[in-house]
């Protein structure tokens, strides 16, 4: 027994410096998981041409002589950040993320580590990215920026197109390249303050070749409340799938689907394959239902003005959004689909549950197993209070019957219809 006392000692106390650590975490993401909206921002030269972003040249569809004359068009003549937060502000985002920059290297700053950038190379010749981040703290949007890890137009990384490698094995010219790195990120994170960095490129190093750990102690160091995304090769503190809904509700406790309008990322002339305002709005419901947040892109012109498309589809999310800010921010994963056919989400306290219906029903709408007693339901956003029957409930069982809602057709939004049932307590849903 003597030898299990220290043991269980040791337990014990490294539990205890755990749930500090625990609690600090979660107050830290408190505000990305309550924010469930966010904008995402590709803005470079590749806007110019409205070519793919870096992968033009990467993968051998342009020269990299070629893909790099777009320096000369990159003019933001028309760049109003303030124009920018006020159209983020009103699509109900929380957050901005913007590319400060992207895997061909240019940087939207006057970094000191390196010439390529907008400042020294481009007609803009200012810093775009410092009153984009002044303008979002003045309309206490949250700041996010984008940074590529790697860097196909530095001399000393290693990779330069999909074919073509400057070096395999040269500990020099990579330890420069992490210097220089380094530098930059340091650079962004002293002269900016984000509330979030949102990494990219990861998947060509590995953990200890980036050293992400010692990325992830700089940028704390800095600033111990900043939030990372998973692609600092798993130092991050959430996960970012892209472009795919999740099927699934993940396992990961914070998490964020990355998603276009189009089919592009940046700006792209050609590319008129946009998703309309429902389908935006009804992924956007599925991500919340399933306790993510969304970050939806946009892509700037070269100029700085934003599709008018683009503008459109994030004045009727912000609609959709401000009517039913209720049931968006600050709630909690929904209930299975196995209780209700359509999406759904929780009020903080559990004790409102949030209907979203993605089409207009025909008939009254069903839920199943729902064992408390219902206060109230009515339309999110309009105020209708609605009636509802309970079907198939027995006397003599504990089981709960069915319970129908019946809604005016005057009462359905045009995208998505909201339903608040206002409970006797926390949900209390029956299991088998």
């Amino acid at each position: 027994m003597t030898r299990k006392i220290p043991i269980l000692l040791i337990l014990f106390l490294t539990m205890m410096n755990q749930c500090p650590l625990q609690a600090q975490q979660e107050n830290k993401m408190k505000w990305f998981k309550d924010a469930k909206l966010g904008i995402f921002i590709h803005w470079g030269i590749y806007a110019v041409d409205g070519i793919d972003e870096s992968w033009s040249f990467f993968n051998g569809y342009i020269s990299y002589n070629d893909y790099m004359k777009q320096l000369d068009g990159f003019t933001a003549g028309k760049y109003n950040p303030e124009l920018w937060a006020e159209l983020i502000e009103a699509s109900g985002a929380k957050y901005a993320v913007l590319t400060t920059k992207h895997h061909d290297g240019v940087a939207l700053w006057d970094s000191k580590f390196s010439e390529l950038n907008v400042v020294d190379k481009t007609p803009a010749g200012k810093d775009l990215i410092a009153p984009f981040v002044d303008q979002l703290r003045k309309h206490e949007i949250k700041v996010g920026l984008y940074y590529s890890l790697l860097d196909w137009s530095h001399p000393d990384y290693p990779n330069f197109t999909r074919t073509e490698k400057r070096y395999d094995d040269d500990p020099v010219k990579w330890d420069r390249f992490v210097d220089f790195n380094f530098g930059q990120i340091n650079e962004i994170s002293e002269k900016y303050k984000p509330d979030l960095i949102w990494f990219d490129g990861d998947w060509e190093q590995s953990a200890e070749v980036w050293k992400a750990k010692e990325i992830k102690e700089l940028l704390l160091e800095d600033n111990p409340n900043v939030i990372v995304n998973s692609r600092l090769a798993d130092y991050g503190d959430y996960a970012t799938p892209e472009q795919g809904v999740p099927v699934f509700q993940p396992k990961d406790k914070y998490w964020e689907l990355c998603m276009t309008m189009n089919d592009s990322w940046g700006y792209q002339q050609n590319d008129n394959n946009y998703k309309s305002s429902n389908q935006v709005i009804r992924i956007f419901v599925d991500v919340i239902s399933k306790g993510g947040n969304l970050l939806l892109d946009i892509g700037p012109k070269a100029d700085g003005t934003i599709p008018k498309e683009q503008e459109e589809i994030l004045k009727e999310l912000g609609r959709w959004t401000k009517k039913h800010a209720e049931a968006i921010f600050g709630t909690e994963a929904g209930i299975s689909k196995d209780y209700f056919s359509d999406p759904s989400t929780l009020s903080p306290d559990s004790t409102t549950l949030f209907l979203f219906l993605e089409n207009k029903p025909i008939g009254p709408i069903a839920i199943k197993g729902l064992k408390n007693k219902i206060n109230r339901i009515r339309v999110v956003g309009e105020g209708t209070k609605l009636s509802w029957d309970i079907k198939m409930k027995q006397y003599w069982s504990e089981k709960p019957g069915l319970v129908y809602i019946e809604i005016p057709e005057k009462s359905l939004d045009e995208n998505v219809t909201v339903i608040a049932i206002q409970l006797d307590g926390k949900i209390d849903l029956w299991e088998e």
